[in-house]
């Protein structure tokens, strides 16, 4: 054959095979397209599935959550020293001691919800208990202690203007607390007596013990008698301070000793002061209340006394009026440092809303 047919069957060659690769092309493109197309329908449907089951599976979670709540707030069966359920607990933690605005739970049986592992609420005047929880519980009282010590001091007659002076014997070699009246500090008794009430001074109470008749033990031994005659018979004393853990009593107990040292016209001045100056080694020192309820216009407290070491927890008493009725409350073990003022915010809301039902429910008396 001629070069130029040998060319022309070539291109002729070429052009006949073009078709076939492109279809071959064409049917690998649909192949490829059909074999991709069911996957993301799978995925799709996959993750319509997930999301399905994520749908029903979390209104499960906040159900189950909110079926938790319960037990959480049902705070008044939880023992002593055992802390409220984390729910609760958040929920009891008020943000400040200036909180007036305080959420009011209550329980099933219509009781407020408090963050106090223990407590007491009693109208001392009639007797009734208004509110209680481990109220025959026997744990560590810290500072309420210096109640007992202010009446024992009291009773023991010794003229209040006698200089007593802080020497090492009233370092607190047990927790290693600190204290503003440095060694060597002079006040009198009274000023000694103020400070241990109104501002828990542990020092000021060491020294009032001792430079008791008979020493530091014979004043812890007077303790004690005084709590077997107030009748006292889950109490026992082993310092003037409270700085030791083995001070105990119940709450039932701290409240036969609240309604006692109310009788003290200086008990009741003393530890509801609100600050006192007093000179200490040349330099006049201001001292306040550890109770900042005091200070508010809106209660009417006769006795207060706080407390505070690790093995106690935060703890509160007080007798205060609502109503013109008197009130004692004990607040034992609360969480938190403003949960015990707290507390005593959420008792007097619910009394005062048990006031008014019962008001609102008393029968209308017509004359004539």
């Amino acid at each position: 054959m001629k070069p130029r047919s040998l060319l022309a069957v070539a291109v002729l060659g070429l052009f006949m095979l073009q078709p076939v690769s492109n279809l071959a092309e064409a049917s690998t493109a649909k192949v490829t397209k059909a074999s991709a197309k069911p996957a993301p329908k799978k995925a799709a449907a996959k993750s319509s599935t997930k999301k399905k089951l994520a749908a029903k599976s979390a209104p499960r979670k906040a159900v189950s959550k909110t079926r938790a709540k319960p037990a959480a707030k049902n705070v008044q069966r939880v023992a002593v020293r055992m802390a409220p359920a984390a729910a609760a607990t958040t929920a009891l933690m008020a943000p400040s001691a200036e909180a007036d605005d305080l959420p009011l739970a209550l329980d099933a049986n219509g009781l407020p919800e408090l963050g106090s592992s223990a407590f007491y609420v009693v109208n001392p005047a009639s007797g009734e208990v208004l509110l209680e929880r481990n109220a025959t519980s026997v744990v560590p009282i810290a500072s309420i202690t210096k109640l007992m010590t202010a009446m024992v001091v009291l009773d023991a007659g010794q003229s209040l203007s006698e200089p007593l002076t802080i020497s090492n014997g009233d370092i607190d070699t047990l927790k290693g607390t600190g204290s503003r009246l440095a060694i060597g500090t002079t006040l009198t008794r009274e000023e000694m007596l103020h400070l241990a009430l109104m501002s828990s001074e542990n020092r000021a109470a060491s020294a009032l013990a001792r430079h008791y008749p008979g020493g530091e033990q014979a004043f812890i031994e007077a303790m004690n008698v005084k709590a077997r005659l107030l009748g006292l018979w889950n109490t026992r004393f082993h310092d003037s301070t409270g700085l030791n853990p083995a001070n105990v009593s119940s709450p039932r107990d701290l409240a036969k000793m609240v309604s006692a040292s109310a009788s003290y016209p200086l008990i009741r001045e003393f530890s509801t002061a609100q600050e006192r100056y007093v000179d200490v080694r040349g330099r006049m020192t201001r001292f306040g209340n550890t109770n900042g309820l005091v200070k508010s216009p809106e209660w009417s407290i006769s006795v207060s006394k706080t407390g505070y070491i690790s093995e106690a927890g935060r703890c509160l008493v007080m007798q205060t009026w609502l109503h013109q009725q008197p009130v004692v409350m004990v607040l034992m073990d609360s969480t938190g440092r403003y949960t015990r003022t707290a507390d005593a915010k959420r008792v007097r809301k619910w009394l005062e809303q048990a006031a008014a039902h019962r008001v609102a429910a008393a029968p209308i008396r017509r004359e004539g």
